[in-house]
C-alpha cells in the first residue's frame, strides 16, 4: 500500500469522528507488518478524560484483531496543519512500533510530512525500564 492510499483511509476515517464538544475531527490509519490497515477516529465524551484519540482507536482495533507490529500510521485532522500525535498516543505507538516506524502527518494525499516514531518520542519508556533495578527478570 502506498502512502497516498493510507492517507485516503485516514481521511475517510475522520468522517466518523464523534466530536460533539470540540468539533475537532481526527482520523488515523495504521499499517501493520502483515499489510493490513486499521482505521480509527477520535471519540469524545462529555468527561474529556474518557475521550479516545484516533491513533489509539486504530491501534486498539488492530491489537484486538491480533496485530502487534506496525510499519506506519497516518494522522489527519481539521486543523489545516500537520497534526502530531499527543504524548499518550506516542507512548502507545512505541509499544507496538519500532523506532523506525513511519508517522505520516497529512492534510491531504498531496500535502503530508513523514517522520519517525523515534523523532517524535526519543528515549521512550519501555519494558527495559521496568526491570533494570527491580530484581525481576525481563519478560
Amino acid at each position: 500500500m502506498d502512502i497516498q492510499e493510507l492517507i485516503a483511509k485516514a481521511i475517510e476515517a475522520k468522517e466518523y469522528a464523534y466530536v460533539p464538544y470540540s468539533h475537532f475531527r481526527v482520523g488515523a490509519a495504521v499499517l501493520t507488518e502483515s499489510g493490513k490497515v486499521y482505521t480509527g477516529c477520535n471519540i469524545e465524551n462529555v468527561s474529556y478524560g474518557a475521550t479516545n484519540c484516533a491513533e489509539r482507536t486504530a491501534v486498539f482495533k488492530a491489537v484486538s484483531d491480533g496485530e502487534q507490529e506496525f510499519k506506519a500510521i497516518v494522522i489527519t485532522g481539521d486543523n489545516g496543519d500537520y497534526l502530531p500525535p499527543c504524548g499518550i498516543c506516542r507512548q502507545v505507538l512505541s509499544e507496538f512500533g519500532k523506532d523506525s516506524m513511519k508517522v505520516i502527518l497529512a492534510n491531504s494525499t498531496e500535502d503530508y510530512r513523514v517522520t519517525t516514531l523515534l523523532e517524535l518520542l526519543p528515549g521512550a519508556f519501555s519494558s527495559k525500564n521496568l526491570y533494570r533495578h527491580s530484581g525481576h527478570k525481563r519478560v
